[in-house]
């Protein structure tokens, strides 16, 4: 008798992440654009300017800031004003300016310049949280992480993958869910889907992709 050769079933999630792949594969989120160098440093200001900042004003600040200074001791040649001036009109800049400056001052004091490539090394810098530690780590230094945004959190939840409250929560959950060749592509994707598809509010139900893989949990109102 020949042997015959099993395929491995495709779970939902193998699917999600396919049809996503194959509708999003031309198009990139403004971060990946704005640090298209890989750059551990400039992926971190980076993820520092876009919090509470739209991604089209957060690419163009970066911009601006990294044609100026593209490295911590660059950084610190320029002052708080100056900063300011570069970043605007992204959200918080008086406080953003003040922790990019402190971050390139640590860096170059404590780690001789170089961006940490671990989580809980990255945890220890002034206004740098999980998100932006997993996406420092995964963009940065192409390591495995699961970067948890607001739209990941949505989305997780509505598709009924999980049931959490915070995205912490989100994050932690997905670690033991996804297999872990998804985890550094499912936040690109997912952050995607909700800028288009799966919006906060009344999301295009009709025109997503994954639609027949989505419990849509408390959504009450789509389009």
């Amino acid at each position: 008798m020949s042997e015959r050769t099993h395929m491995p079933i495709e779970t939902d999630i193998d699917k999600i992440v396919r049809i996503l792949t194959e509708r999003y594969h031309r198009t990139t989120s403004a971060l990946m654009d704005v640090s298209h160098t890989r750059d551990p440093f400039k992926v971190l200001i980076s993820c520092i300017l876009s919090l509470r900042t739209k991604d089209n004003v957060t690419a163009k600040a970066s911009e601006r800031l990294f044609a100026r200074a593209g490295t911590p001791e660059e950084l610190l040649l320029l002052t708080k004003d100056e900063i300011e001036t570069l970043i605007y009109p992204v959200g918080f800049y008086h406080r953003k300016a003040d922790q990019i400056l402190e971050i390139s001052r640590v860096l170059i004091d404590k780690y001789n310049s170089r961006v940490p490539d671990t989580i809980d090394e990255l945890l220890n810098f002034k206004g740098v949280g999980r998100k932006t530690a997993n996406i420092v780590v995964t963009m940065g230094y192409n390591k495995l992480g699961v970067a948890v945004d607001t739209h990941v959190h949505r989305i997780s939840n509505r598709l009924g993958l999980v049931k959490t409250k915070m995205p912490e929560q989100t994050e932690f959950a997905l670690r033991e869910l996804l297999p872990k060749k998804y985890w550094i592509v499912f936040n690109d994707l997912l952050v995607m889907h909700g800028q288009n598809i799966c919006t906060p509010i009344s999301p295009k139900c009709s025109m997503c992709p994954i639609i027949d893989h989505c419990k849509r949990v408390g959504v009450t109102r789509f389009r």
